[in-house]
């Protein structure tokens, strides 16, 4: 007999929202079965999604709302250590 075991998978996207959206966000994805637990980092544009949905699902839905979403990548990563501010850069004075 085979059993098969689901286990959660995390899904993580890029959406371009404004503090606005996170309470569309989080009622679009209420709404799409298999999510377990949705975590939101608004400042870097980042949701993270765990559970046994499909990912394409997840990202038509969002985009079916209007949110501009897609799956989060290295490219994201670099640009978002940017946007936070967390690289430390030289400065020097020349006066």
């Amino acid at each position: 007999m085979l059993v098969s075991l689901l286990v959660p998978q995390t899904i993580e996207l890029k959406v371009d929202m404004v503090a606005l959206h996170e309470k569309r966000l989080r009622k679009c994805l209420s709404k799409v079965k298999g999510i377990e637990r949705v975590e939101v980092e608004a400042s870097i544009e980042k949701v993270v999604i765990t559970g046994y949905a499909n990912r394409n699902k997840v990202v038509k839905a969002l985009r079916r709302v209007g949110l501009r979403a897609e799956f989060w990548s290295a490219h994201n990563e670099i640009l978002s250590t940017y946007a936070t501010g967390s690289v430390m850069f030289n400065t020097y004075s020349f006066f």
